[in-house]
């Protein structure tokens, strides 16, 4: 398995065992169940998933990390990432792997088409991007994008502290200070109707601007060190 796409899994019984099919038609798929209660981790198995479970609900960057460091003990050179909610479309994959092969980056990061999200979707995506992009002094033209591909370079390079959805900007900031490639890839975009979110409007907008300010903090003590150069 030298690539394969990880999945993290939060009750999400209506779409996981879809997700993982529709992937196997191109990948190896790892699932980490993050404590659900709905049977969707047993869905994902019987769909084909190797699972890997967390007792207890431990949020969405806990998941990813368990699945990264899982990766890289099978000696997993690339992972794919993706949602079990049907917001990413596995079809997909295969743009992406042509990326990867062309060495152009250590992470390459779905970019979507922010006009085409609900209102209330556009304006915190919108906004979080520009923010991230003056905290770390280069464009960042999706900084929420979970649909993403790590070569073994990144996963082994990234120290994850974050176990919730500020996980996947935390990664864009360890990135960019540890010298690694980044590249955006344009992706659909894509709102699933039924779909519960699990953000939590308050306390994840809250860590988000935690992890902005601090973002701004460390490339500036890194540029004073001459670790990373201005874009």
């Amino acid at each position: 398995m030298t690539i394969i796409a990880l999945i993290p899994n939060y009750n999400e019984l209506a779409h996981v065992a879809d997700v993982v099919r529709r992937t196997l038609a191109y990948l190896p798929v790892v699932v980490v169940d993050d404590g659900s209660t709905d049977g969707s981790g047993q869905a994902a198995a019987d769909a084909g998933a190797t699972v890997l479970t967390h007792p207890a609900n431990r949020g969405k960057g806990a998941a990813l990390a368990t699945g990264i460091t899982w990766a890289l003990e099978q000696g997993c050179e690339a992972l794919v990432m993706l949602d079990a909610d049907a917001q990413h479309d596995p079809g997909e994959i295969p743009k992406f792997l042509d990326t990867y092969r062309r060495n152009v980056a250590d992470i390459i990061i779905g970019e979507r088409d922010f006009s085409q999200m609900p209102r209330s979707n556009r304006f915190g995506n919108s906004n979080g991007s520009r923010l991230l992009s003056w905290a770390l002094r280069r464009p960042i033209t999706d900084n929420q994008c979970g649909y993403r591909l790590l070569n073994r370079k990144a996963m082994e390079a990234l120290r994850f502290t974050s176990s919730g959805f500020e996980f996947e900007v935390e990664m864009i900031v360890q990135a960019v200070i540890a010298g690694l490639r980044l590249a955006w890839l344009p992706i659909r975009t894509i709102y699933v109707a039924e779909r519960k979110s699990h953000f939590r409007p308050i306390a994840d907008s809250l860590e988000f601007l935690k992890v902005i300010w601090s973002a701004r903090r460390r490339v500036r003590q890194a540029l004073v060190k001459r670790q990373i150069e201005p874009a």
